[in-house]
């Protein structure tokens, strides 16, 4: 199942097609995706049997928001694959190093993102969505609380971001369109092996970043179980799982975004996210 927001309503995707979940339900399913999320095993059930014909619309990548528009907790991990560790001058870790971003920033696939006054850097991130209430749940058992899997970028205002002594991460990580997810929320059964696939970032067309998610210290299951062991994950609650080696502030020389740069971030049988920058206020 493929589930994404076109104009603002909850649709299943197939290919170019896309089927409207409230219409193609006859009203028993609402089309906020958040509302979707809260019954997740209802909503995915009913998705198995949707017939080919319910497919009636046609899909515009340009028109799909975040499939996940309004989660409650946004969870991030930090050098979670070893190159980028390396690359930020630092061992690997032995715990997942969690912060957050706020939920305001989360956008949509296809996004212009004004930028702030600094040094904004890019980090392409596969996002874990939470499928219902988890809480103290073992690894073996954590995919079964995951709705499915989406694109992010992790994107980053340095100076504030590593201001302070110890530098705190949050707010330089939550400006505006700082957490584009999309283009679609991907059931786990989509995937051959939900925990191994291809991870790309380019910039303006060129490679930047690239992995596969098998590198991640932490992989999925682990975060989650590790992250419920403290407090209840929700339904549509994103974590973004961590970058692989290639952000902007470790180039030599440094590179940041730009405006007219085109970012685009793209995962193995999930799809692409497209960013444009505009310079901001400053």
């Amino acid at each position: 199942m493929r589930l994404a927001a076109l104009d603002g309503r909850a649709v299943v995707v197939s290919g170019d097609r896309a089927a409207d979940v409230a219409t193609a339900s006859q009203g028993l399913l609402p089309s906020d995706p958040m509302a979707l999320l809260e019954d997740w095993s209802r909503t995915s059930a009913w998705a198995a049997e949707l017939p080919d014909s319910a497919y009636d619309l046609t899909l515009d990548v340009t028109a799909l928001g975040a499939p996940v528009p309004r989660p409650r907790q946004v969870f991030a991990v930090a050098l979670n694959y070893p190159p980028h560790a390396a690359e930020a001058g630092y061992t690997p870790p032995k715990e997942p190093l969690v912060f957050t971003k706020f939920p305001s920033c989360v956008g949509g696939p296809h996004t212009t993102v004004s930028l702030p006054p600094g040094k904004v850097d890019w980090e392409v991130e596969l996002v874990a969505v939470i499928g219902r209430e988890t809480y103290r749940v073992s690894e073996d058992r954590a995919w079964d609380s995951v709705a499915g899997l989406t694109v992010g970028q992790d994107l980053s205002e340095r100076v504030s971001q590593l201001q302070g002594r110890p530098a705190q991460f949050s707010l330089g990580k939550s400006f505006p369109g700082f957490g584009p997810i999309g283009p679609a929320l991907v059931t786990p059964d989509e995937f051959e092996d939900p925990d191994d696939l291809e991870i790309t970032g380019l910039l303006n067309g060129q490679p930047v970043q690239h992995d596969r998610t098998k590198s991640m210290i932490f992989p999925v299951p682990e975060l989650i179980a590790r992250l419920s062991a403290v407090l209840p994950l929700l339904p549509g609650d994103l974590v973004f799982t961590g970058t692989p080696a290639g952000v902007g502030n470790r180039m030599n020389p440094p590179r940041y975004l730009a405006e007219g740069d085109e970012l685009v971030s793209r995962i193995e049988g999930i799809g692409e996210i497209r960013q444009h920058f505009t310079a901001g206020h400053r």
